[in-house]
């Protein structure tokens, strides 16, 4: 405590000194204004008298177009439908986050045997005619749903269409000339000053700022994931709630907070006001999103993937298994392909692909440069669309034979066609040493290995001559592909040296 009041006492200090300084130039002005010479550079001082002193003004102008959301949901969804209206797995940490923030309250007083739950979130109007933005995990199976103005005023709404990979949903009011806000045409610059309005706890119209923390962020949501991070305080209850720029636009749409208490500690998560813009087009236009869909698996490519396959970068996404019939395929993309650009952009990542992929309609053609085999080509397709998730079923061997030792990798491996379960591609992974190179790159038992150095393996004699081979040609890693819990992905291991 006594470093930091020291650390206050400091900031006054230097803040007095300031003032006293600007005190003394206003003097010699009056003395002599033709040898004055400003404290600040001119545009030092214009930048200065542009910060906001209060944000007063601003909200005044925003807050009468924010919104209350109030739903009721039926008491069937409680542990079915809430868990569900989550883009997470249950009991998974980002599911535990969210449970934390914007879920549905249990109605003061009801019974254990109660008939509906009533959950409260935050909206804000986007026209006059009455269209409102709040989250899909606050309205999705909701049996009602209200809306309450800033002048306390309750309507009834209905929901629009829903989009669960970007947590958005569009509402409807009936009636006309509501107050609304404009998403923002402008990217936010991280520092910038924002401010957040919405429903924190039930209190609404609650108004916190701060300032933009950082951009693009994974949160492990999803393949779309690109939140703005605040720091302005947002809480339980401001889930679907505006973030507004110093111009009154809103810059993204309040949807997570990181918290291990389960209050606000200063990182919140916005979806960009370019991606509700997109999506919200979609849903008043047919109350559903359609993307576009390439019909791969793929992952990021890490500096040891992309020397085991002779990239001088690591940008691009790793396709580590086409789907049978699907658009990469009939296109003639195959696995281990490293997918490097869409029509002439450059794809950073692996969710970089994924975005911008989804943002194209299906029945687009598609232009994609590929790396092959050290060589870059091109290939155009035309894009599916996307499916409607299915589930993953995963085949865990039930027993496995002694297995191979493969000391250089840290691994035994038996055929998988001797292991129960195993399929009959492959070799099997039946043992994995925990200090070994394989272990550290996350292989683990049950692991199905498909190829070794771009060559199909079937047995541990396919899987040592691969890895020989590689060690003779220099290489520093070996780059297998493997399958496992159903997904196919490459894993780069370091040889150790003879």
């Amino acid at each position: 405590m006594v470093t930091l009041l020291r650390a206050l006492s400091t900031r006054r200090l230097i803040l007095l000194a300031t003032a006293a300084n600007v005190g003394i130039a206003a003097a010699v002005v009056g003395v002599s204004p033709q040898s004055f010479v400003p404290a600040f550079p001119t545009a030092a001082a214009a930048e200065s008298a542009q910060r906001p002193v209060g944000f007063g003004d601003l909200v005044e102008k925003v807050k009468p177009a924010v919104i209350s959301v109030r739903v009721k949901v039926d008491a069937s969804h409680e542990s079915s439908g809430l868990e569900g209206n989550l883009p997470f797995p249950p009991n998974s940490p980002m599911e535990r986050f969210f449970r934390r923030f914007g879920m549905p309250d249990l109605n003061p007083g009801q019974q254990p045997n109660r008939r509906s739950v009533t959950g409260q979130g935050s909206g804000f109007f986007i026209s006059a005619d009455g269209y409102a933005v709040t989250n899909n995990h606050v309205v999705d199976k909701a049996k009602t749903v209200e809306v309450i103005m800033d002048d306390g005023k309750t309507l009834s709404a209905k929901v629009i269409g829903t989009d669960s990979r970007t947590d958005l949903a569009l509402i409807k009011v009936e009636g006309r000339d509501f107050p609304y806000v404009k998403l923002s045409d402008k990217a936010p610059r991280i520092g910038d000053w924002v401010v957040a309005v919405g429903n924190p706890f039930g209190l609404g119209g609650t108004v916190t700022a701060g300032i933009i923390s950082a951009r693009g962020r994974d949160i492990g949501s999803g393949p779309y994931d690109d939140y703005i991070q605040i720091d302005a305080p947002i809480n339980k209850g401001n889930s679907g709630g505006p973030t507004f720029d110093m111009d009154g636009n809103v810059i993204g749409v309040n949807t997570a907070i990181f918290s291990p208490s389960g209050g606000s500690v200063g990182i919140g998560f916005d979806i960009p006001a370019e991606t509700v813009k997109s999506v919200v087009a979609q849903l008043k236009d047919k109350g559903t999103v359609n993307r576009g869909w390439i019909g791969t698996q793929i992952q990021p490519v890490t500096a040891d993937i992309a020397e085991s396959l002779g990239m001088k970068g690591s940008e691009g996404a790793l396709v580590t298994e086409p789907q049978a019939n699907g658009p990469a395929a009939k296109a003639g993309i195959l696995s281990g392909d490293v997918i490097t650009a869409v029509n002439g952009h450059a794809v950073k990542d692996a969710r970089d692909l994924a975005r911008q992929i989804g943002a194209m309609a299906p029945g687009t053609t598609a232009k994609l440069n590929v790396w092959r085999k050290g060589e870059e080509k091109t290939i155009s397709l035309t894009l599916g669309e996307l499916p409607k998730e299915r589930e993953a079923r995963a085949a865990t061997p039930d027993s496995a034979p002694q297995g191979t030792d493969t000391p250089k990798l840290g691994l035994t491996i038996a055929p998988a066609a001797q292991v129960a379960g195993g399929g009959a591609e492959g070799v099997v992974v039946t043992s994995v040493d925990p200090n070994g190179p394989a272990s550290e790159q996350g292989v683990k038992t049950g692991d199905v290995i498909l190829d070794v150095g771009g060559k199909t393996v079937a047995s541990p004699a396919d899987v040592r001559n691969a890895i020989g081979e590689a060690q003779k040609n220099g290489k520093r890693t070996v780059l297998m592909r493997l399958k496992s819990n159903d997904t196919t992905k490459f894993v780069a291991i370091p040889l150790a040296r003879a």
